[in-house]
């Protein structure tokens, strides 16, 4: 049988058929057009950094020795947007909260916190947590200054996903929120408990919504993680600088760690592509 033929079939005309084709073909074009212009456009960035006469052989050199605190880079990212996750649903659920004292809480934790640069955060973690700790223990709280001072690696890790966690908070309240009221009224015409709605009803649909724009507050994290390098950790940043500072080829090396965050973006963003396909796909097919 012909295509025209299964077309009717279907229930599509050919007129539309011939549109749709249209359509297809133009939006072939545009990413054909748009990849060559990317490409013209690496080659030229390519060029650029040619003539600015960058020593490619002492990159190759060091990029080893860079690549080598990737794994610091990931730990500290993984590890703070796992917290973040955990603070943010905190976070939401205070805002959410009819409680006024909870509410506050969680209003004053994402207005400080997103108020204040996350550079200043991360001194605090690092530099004033033990000053703290030191004047809580001469008001008779002893050993507590001990406690309260981290090494790098946490006060990094806590200071990013605290800074994080205020900023999904609102993400994670918008989730719950885009749920439809019926959903929680038929959870409790079923007998089940706020708790039970919210981890069984509210979260496992709210995570559609709100799983996209975490992807994209880990990608942004994996960059702002390079702040650690500034309590001496051997990240990726800290490594770069670090060599540049010592032969004097600073720009050969912060070009270098550069590109290779943007590798790491890049890979990320097409991960984060791929989930949000599959995210939609799964709410064609609820609703469809």
């Amino acid at each position: 049988m012909n295509e025209p033929s299964s077309v009717v079939k279907r229930g599509i005309p050919p007129e539309a058929l011939e549109v749709m084709k249209r359509i297809d073909a133009r939006r072939r074009h545009f990413s054909r057009n748009l990849k060559i212009s990317l490409a013209g456009m690496v080659v030229l960035l390519g060029v650029g950094l040619v003539v600015l006469g960058l020593d490619f052989k002492f990159m190759g050199k060091w990029l080893g020795f860079i690549l080598t605190g990737l794994g610091f880079t990931l730990l500290v990212s993984i590890l703070a947007i796992s917290l973040a996750c955990v603070f943010s649903v905190i976070g939401a659920l205070g805002r959410l909260s009819r409680n006024p004292i909870f509410n506050a809480m969680a209003t004053l934790y994402v207005s400080l916190i997103r108020g204040t640069p996350l550079l200043v955060q991360v001194y605090m973690w690092y530099l004033a947590l033990p000053q703290i700790g030191g004047a809580l223990q001469d008001l008779g709280l002893v050993g507590i200054q001990k406690y309260l001072t981290l090494p790098a690696i946490p006060a990094g890790i806590m200071a990013l996903a605290v800074c994080y966690g205020a900023y999904m908070t609102e993400t994670v309240r918008a989730g719950i929120q885009s749920i439809k009221i019926g959903q929680t009224e038929a959870a409790k015409a079923l007998g089940m408990t706020g708790g039970q709605t919210i981890r069984r009803v509210i979260f496992p649909q709210a995570l559609r919504v709100i799983i996209p724009p975490v992807s994209n507050e880990f990608i942004a994290m994996v960059k702002d993680s390079s702040l650690v390098s500034l309590m001496g950790v051997w990240e990726l940043s800290f490594r770069a600088i670090k060599i540049g500072r010592r032969y004097f080829q600073s720009l050969e090396m912060l070009i270098l760690v550069a590109v290779i965050y943007w590798v790491m973006c890049i890979i990320l963003q097409t991960i984060q592509e791929k989930i949000e396909k599959h995210m939609a796909r799964g709410e064609r097919g609820e609703h469809g």
